[in-house]
């Protein structure tokens, strides 16, 4: 059994362990993220009951502010402590440079890979014209290269087609932040936490707009705050040790605030007027149970695996999953006979095509494309500043 204070308490080289709670909730999210966009790219038709339920009672979308707040929490284990280690070194500006390349290798090359792709679609495998225009398409590349297609997207929402790639929102402000993330720890000091809780309650202020939902920080900053809580030693009395001994505690621990999350998200409902502010608190709960990697994470058995093949791979699933379903529903459309109208009939063979195509690419991707030059900079990375922490988990 692992030590109480194994996670919370390690050097910086420790913090490349997996901690594969962490990996499940991440499998889930993607997971989640594809269910959601399963309705919007892939079934063409009406599915009135699909639509009423996700508006009255349950959607899907805080899945990506549970993949935020993952990512706030496993970069920050990594960057806080190598921050430190360069400021005690008198190198700090190596330690951030290392940092900015290490997640640039890890980053950049698949999204560049897949909005290439996608622009390629858009031109050459697009007659139904589901995927709009080859400009609004080029449009959409460009701004994710820039790393501004959240801004974008609420420039947009609503108004004029975005292209395929409209899922690059998240990577814009998960890179931007990233940018911020390194100065902040290097200006604020020991003043951090105060800067970020400052932000959160900025952003709380804030009325709710476009610009807010595509630019929603705040599982990103509760991430880091539970990373800064998790190296102080008080933290492990937190630790929920009956989960590990209670399958039902278990599930009402991670059922109630993925059941809460889901609902507050419904277009309909009216339980708050601050919805992301509720779920960036429910999902921080769920990160706070897996971050102890305490088997307290649904599911067990042989379901577990596959939640964490997910999870590892979760990465190229949400950078290509789009571009499959348009992909898949593109390829049936050429395929069917002459006047052929998709309805419900046709929903297993998409569904079916769409899922086994998607994990021979995403596995593809991981093999040749991520993990490669993942090593490849995180070795550039040590050359800049030796004392840099290689980050070993993957990170959406």
């Amino acid at each position: 059994m692992r030590g109480r204070h194994e996670i919370m308490t390690r050097q910086p080289a420790s913090s490349e362990r997996r901690i594969d709670d962490i990996e499940v909730l991440r499998g889930l999210s993607v997971l989640m993220i594809l269910v959601s966009h399963l309705r919007q790219s892939l079934i063409p038709w009406a599915v009135p009951w699909w639509d009423h339920v996700t508006k009255y009672y349950f959607d899907l979308w805080p899945a990506v502010d549970l993949f935020f707040a993952i990512s706030g929490f496993v970069i920050a284990r990594t960057l806080l402590p190598a921050v430190r280690a360069g400021l005690a070194a008198g190198q700090a500006p190596r330690a951030l440079l290392a940092f900015w390349v290490r997640r640039a290798w890890r980053i950049l090359p698949s999204a560049w890979l897949w909005l290439w792709l996608m622009l390629l679609q858009s031109a050459v495998f697009n007659r139904s014209g589901a995927v709009d225009t080859f400009h609004a398409n080029f449009e959409a590349t460009i701004a994710g290269m820039l790393s501004i297609a959240n801004f974008r997207l609420a420039y947009m929402f609503h108004q004029f087609g975005y292209g395929m790639s409209t899922h690059y929102w998240t990577l814009s402000l998960e890179e931007q932040f990233y940018a911020v993330l390194p100065l902040a720890v290097l200006f604020c000091g020991r003043y951090l936490a105060v800067v970020l809780i400052v932000g959160l309650l900025a952003l709380a202020a804030t009325p709710q707009s476009d610009m807010l939902m595509c630019c929603r920080a705040q599982p990103l900053i509760l991430g880091v705050l539970l990373a800064m809580a998790a190296e102080t030693k008080a933290f492990a009395l937190f630790e929920p040790v009956a989960l590990a001994r209670s399958r039902l505690a278990r599930l009402a621990a991670f059922g109630l605030p993925l059941l809460c999350m889901t609902a507050v998200a419904a277009a309909a409902q009216r339980i708050t007027t601050h919805p992301a502010d509720v779920v960036a608190v429910l999902v921080l709960v769920l990160v706070f149970i897996a971050c102890f990697d305490r088997n307290c994470i649904p599911p067990r058995g042989i379901l577990r695996p596959l939640m964490l093949w997910a999870g590892t791979r979760s990465y190229a699933l949400y950078l290509c999953h789009l571009s499959v379903f348009y992909g898949a529903r593109e390829f049936w459309l050429r395929m069917a006979p002459a006047g052929t109208k998709f309805g419900p009939g046709w929903g297993p063979t998409l569904i079916a095509t769409a899922v086994v195509v998607l994990v021979v690419v995403a596995e593809l991707n991981f093999r040749i494309v991520e993990r490669p030059l993942r090593r490849r900079g995180a070795r550039i990375a040590r050359g800049i500043w030796p004392g840099a922490a290689v980050h070993a988990t993957a990170s959406a």
